[in-house]
């Protein structure tokens, strides 16, 4: 991280205009490098982690490649003939307790990575489950993604995400995207020596008003209780109280 950076993000934290220290953040990084093997997409999320923690805000970070993961859409795939193990009810215990979520990945043939996918797809499972006001589980959350690489295709995988997250529910700040791409094709990736990406002006930038929204954003859903559970309950509209429309014993 730039000095700049650092001296930007000490005088934005002394003055902010609320409290974040009750809100948490989970990043998933989507790399498909296990730990310990150096994950770019990680350096970039330790310039947003820094934004946070200087704001009281708790993080984690988790990389879903290093466990079981089945395809599918059960809550706990062990549970079927073809799996005896799967560590995605974890995961999800970890997105369930947070305030945000970021999700974060590498690009690969122009696309979010295939871990990526299979994060979205396991979440998408548990998107016939309420919350406790009857909405889909994931209102009042936020959502967010961070990417890298060497070849394009940020804004691709941002729009895929930042869709995949609004459609189960939750909701996304203003410019929730940011990335760094090297040189198109083989070249250094973020944490390369002398990648520049690191210092990079427009990335870090970027970086910085996707913590800062998000930030904003989670704290006034968390102040007034998330979304309004008005017109957007699914066992009330299966019922026929269809806000906004004629209920059917009121059809002519």
């Amino acid at each position: 991280m730039s000095r700049q950076l650092d001296e930007k993000i000490n005088a934005l934290c002394k003055n902010p205009p609320a409290k974040y220290d009750d809100l948490k953040v989970l990043f998933l990084n989507c790399t498909l490098n296990r730990t310990p093997v150096l994950s770019h997409t990680e350096g970039l999320i330790h310039v947003a982690q820094r934004i946070f923690e200087a704001n009281g805000v708790q993080t984690k970070i988790i990389r879903p490649v290093d466990y079981v993961i089945p395809a599918g859409l059960g809550h706990d795939m062990s549970e079927t003939p073809e799996w005896d193990r799967d560590d995605w009810p974890q995961i999800q215990k970890e997105i369930d307790d947070c305030d945000i979520l970021i999700l974060c990945t590498s690009v690969w043939l122009g696309e979010k990575s295939s871990v990526c996918n299979r994060t979205l797809e396991r979440m998408y499972g548990y998107t016939h489950d309420f919350n406790s006001k009857g909405q889909y589980r994931d209102y009042g959350k936020v959502g967010a993604t961070l990417i890298t690489g060497n070849e394009d295709g940020v804004k691709h995988c941002a729009m895929n995400i930042l869709f995949s997250l609004s459609h189960i529910g939750y909701t996304v700040p203003p410019q929730a995207d940011a990335g760094w791409m090297g040189e198109a094709g083989p070249g250094p990736s973020y944490r390369d020596e002398g990648s520049g990406g690191p210092e990079n002006d427009f990335t870090n930038r970027n970086t910085t008003f996707l913590v800062w929204n998000c930030l904003h954003l989670a704290r006034m859903l968390k102040d007034n209780g998330g979304i309004p559970a008005y017109g957007n309950m699914p066992d009330e509209w299966s019922a026929g109280c269809k806000a906004g429309f004629d209920s059917p014993e009121h059809k002519r």
